[in-house]
């Protein structure tokens, strides 16, 4: 059991979000360093902060934008906290502002901003295998046998998760019409404006089963950024703050053993987390409003969502409706500004950042009267981490 006087909750608060435009793969005209540093001026922006008042930075997937660099292309006067999420994917998102979050309850800085910037034509897909001259260690057991794009590996998970409770296919196809759906109300996504019918989705391409194109995240370029800070500095700042409640990050039993080896492989890997995050904040998933849910493939949102105690694994295609994931009226609405599939794949910083505009009240696709708003970062990775934000301290 948590003991809450010991918890971040209510202690701290994101007070501004930022971000560049957001990119198609290869198109960003500026270097991934410039439009980190244009995501982190917009945060401080929204904030109502001067630059200066910067003292920290968090970062996760190994981001290439180190803080002390950072901080001596924006003239910080000092750099009090520097962090990164070991690991790659997007399981770090959440667990990044966690240790900001840690960072300020801490004392070890004031204004600790979560940054992550790509710029894949710069530097290379995410969706594509890196050519190898020789294989060696734990992918001379998968590569040589099919194992070798992202679409693949994770394919695998789902494939089993369908095997063993029967469905998801439409579930997954609910998804990605969702975030397709919500992208249309939001300019700033890439498929604004590039709506996806169900004739659409059904005759797409498999990428590999049990996911067609649609199911699959995008590839893109740019970079965000929110400033965490106390609950009592965001109260004086420009916007409603959106209070962190809770944050977990970490792993189930056995999730980073190699080769595929996990004891349970039909997993997002949040069966632990998520009742941490539950008891820290004294919460329910029936008290969540809205979810952000990171979506590298439609098939981990699904067992993400059903970990997070949404649905039974055996009601996902009856439950996982489109009527229920869209907003403003389906009773799960989720990523409610396109999410990796149709706003940008900003390796999931762009949901946190949705998440706080739902607290804000100020999304494309607002969800009424929102309390609580919830992020999963990262799911079939190790380790994931998720986040829940409160318009209440």
């Amino acid at each position: 059991m948590v003991d809450r006087e010991l918890t971040i909750k209510g202690r701290t608060a994101i007070a501004g979000i930022g971000e560049t435009v957001y990119y198609k793969r290869a198109q960003a005209p500026d270097p991934e360093f410039r439009m980190c540093l244009d995501a982190i001026l917009a945060a401080a922006e929204d904030a109502g902060l001067a630059v200066d008042d910067i003292d920290g930075f968090a970062s996760y997937s190994n981001d290439r934008n180190e803080p002390s660099h950072i901080a001596s292309a924006l003239g910080l006067p000092e750099l009090r906290f520097s962090n990164m999420v070991w690991g790659g994917g997007g399981g770090g998102g959440s667990a990044a502002v966690a240790n900001a979050a840690a960072a300020v309850a801490a004392g070890y800085a004031n204004y600790v901003v979560v940054f992550r910037a790509l710029a894949q034509g710069q530097f290379g897909r995410f969706g594509q295998a890196p050519p190898l001259r020789g294989i060696s260690g734990p992918m001379a057991y998968t590569m040589p046998y099919g194992l070798v794009s992202p679409a693949q590996m994770f394919a695998m998970r789902v494939q089993r998760f369908m095997h063993e409770y029967g469905g998801g296919q439409a579930a997954q196809k609910a998804v990605s019409m969702a975030s397709y759906h919500h992208a249309q109300a939001n300019p700033r996504a890439v498929m604004h404006g590039r709506p996806l019918t169900e004739e659409a989705y059904d005759g797409a391409r498999w990428i590999v089963e049990p996911f067609r194109l649609y199911d699959c995240c995008m590839e893109n370029d740019g970079a965000a950024a929110i400033i965490v800070t106390s609950a009592e500095r965001a109260a004086d700042l420009r916007h409603p703050p959106a209070h962190i409640w809770a944050a977990e990050q970490g792993s189930d039993l056995g999730q980073g053993l190699p080769v595929h080896n996990a004891p349970d492989y039909a997993t997002s890997n949040f069966k632990t987390l998520a009742k941490h995050l539950y008891d820290t904040a004294g919460v329910g998933p029936h008290d969540i409003d809205v979810i952000q849910s990171y979506e590298n493939f439609t098939g981990g949102v699904v067992m993400s969502l059903v970990e997070h105690g949404f649905c039974e694994p055996e009601e996902v295609d009856k439950v996982l409706t489109f009527e229920n994931l869209t907003a403003p009226n389906g009773s799960l609405p989720i990523n409610t500004s396109g999410g990796n599939l149709a706003e940008c794949y900003m390796h999931g910083l762009e949901l946190i950042i949705e998440a706080v505009r739902q607290v804000r009240g100020t999304s494309t696709s607002q969800v009424a009267d929102v309390e609580l708003s919830l992020v999963t970062s990262g799911p079939m990775v190790t380790p994931v981490s998720n986040l829940l934000l409160s318009a209440s301290r």
